[in-house]
C-alpha cells in the first residue's frame, strides 16, 4: 500500500474516532453544538492525532483507550484556534478548507463562543480518558498526557506565541522573534501531538525530550511551508485565501529569505527531525513518511 493510500485509510480512521466524542445538536444550547461541529468537521489533514497515535505505536504502545481520547481532544483545540485565528479582530479570514469559516456561518458571536466551546470540551474528552484507566500505571500516564496537553496549548504554548504574533502584526521581526512565534503558536501543538503520544506509550523523561525536539522541527518545517503556500497557492488548492500574510502584513521566512531560501529551510529542518527520529530506533516508515511530506504538501 502506498503512503498516500495509507494516509487516506488513517485520516478516515481519525475522522470517525474524533466524530464519536462531537456533541450532540439538541438542547437550548443547540447553535453552539452546530457551530462547534462544523468547525470540527470542516476537514483538514488530522496532522496532530495522526502524529499521536503514530508516535505512540512507534514507541510500543498498543491499547488505545487512552490514547483515542486525546487524539480527540487536541484535534478540538486545534480546532478552536483556528476558529479565532478566522475572527475579524485577528486575521479576518472568510475562508476556512474551502468553505465559509465559523464566525461566517454563525455570526462573530457564535465564532467566538464556538470557540470557546471546544477548549473546553476537549480537556471534558481528554478526562475520559481517567475513565478508561484501569491501573495506577495508565492513570500516571493519562496525567503526564494531561499535563502535556495543557501546557502546550496555553501560554507557554500555542496562546503565548499568538499573543506574540498578534502584538507585532504589521512590525518588523527579526529571526529569533519569528522562530519564538512559530515555534509556539504552530509548533507547541504538534509537540503536544508527539509527547501525548510518547508519554501515553510509557516514554520517559529522555524520550520525551527527544520527541519534543523532533516535533519542534517538525513544527517549524510546516509552518514555514504555510508561509511558502500562502504565496505560491490558490483558494482552490489551498481551501482558503492566499495572500493573507501579505494583507495582514505580517513577517514571515518568504518576506525575511524570499521563497527559495525558506523551502531550503523547510528541506533541512525535515531531514534534522528524520534524523532525530531514526535515533529512537523502532523506525516507523509511515511516521517518517508523514514527516516528509509536509515539505512536498500543497495545501
Amino acid at each position: 500500500m502506498s503512503f498516500e493510500e495509507q494516509m487516506q485509510q488513517k485520516v478516515h480512521e481519525v475522522e470517525l474516532k474524533i466524530q464519536a466524542f462531537l456533541p450532540a445538536e439538541e438542547g437550548f444550547q443547540k447553535t453552539v453544538f452546530e457551530a462547534m461541529n462544523y468547525s470540527v468537521l470542516a476537514g483538514g489533514k488530522r496532522l496532530r492525532p495522526l502524529l499521536m497515535a503514530e508516535t505512540f505505536k512507534m514507541l510500543g504502545g498498543t491499547d488505545e483507550k487512552l490514547l483515542i481520547p486525546f487524539m480527540a481532544a487536541l484535534e478540538m483545540i486545534h480546532t478552536y484556534s483556528l476558529v479565532h485565528d478566522d475572527l475579524p479582530a485577528m486575521d479576518n479570514d472568510e475562508y476556512r478548507r474551502g468553505r465559509k469559516t465559523t464566525w461566517m456561518t454563525f455570526g462573530e458571536d457564535m465564532g467566538i463562543l464556538a470557540g470557546d466551546a471546544l477548549l473546553n470540551f476537549a480537556f471534558e474528552t481528554a478526562g475520559k480518558a481517567f475513565d478508561a484507566a484501569e491501573n495506577e500505571e495508565e492513570l500516571r500516564r493519562a496525567a503526564k498526557a494531561l499535563s502535556i496537553l495543557s501546557k502546550k496549548a496555553g501560554v507557554y504554548g500555542m496562546i503565548g506565541g499568538q499573543v506574540v504574533d498578534v502584538q507585532l502584526s504589521g512590525k518588523p521581526i527579526e529571526k529569533d522573534v519569528l522562530d519564538f512565534i512559530y515555534a509556539m503558536k504552530t509548533g507547541a501543538l504538534i509537540e503536544a501531538a508527539m509527547m501525548i503520544g510518547g508519554a501515553l506509550a510509557g516514554a520517559d523523561a529522555q524520550v520525551l525530550q527527544k520527541i519534543e525536539s523532533i516535533a519542534l522541527k517538525t513544527g517549524l518545517a510546516f509552518q514555514i511551508e504555510d508561509d511558502i503556500l500562502d504565496v505560491t497557492s490558490t483558494l482552490e488548492v489551498l481551501g482558503k485565501l492566499t495572500h493573507s500574510d501579505e494583507k495582514n502584513e505580517k513577517t514571515t521566512y518568504v518576506t525575511l529569505y524570499g521563497i527559495e531560501k525558506a523551502q531550503e529551510e523547510v528541506k533541512q529542518l525535515s531531514h534534522e527531525a528524520v534524523s532525530l527520529l531514526d535515533e529512537l530506533g523502532g523506525r516507523d516508515t509511515f511516521l517518517e513518511a508523514l514527516i516528509l511530506s509536509l515539505i512536498h504538501r500543497k495545501k
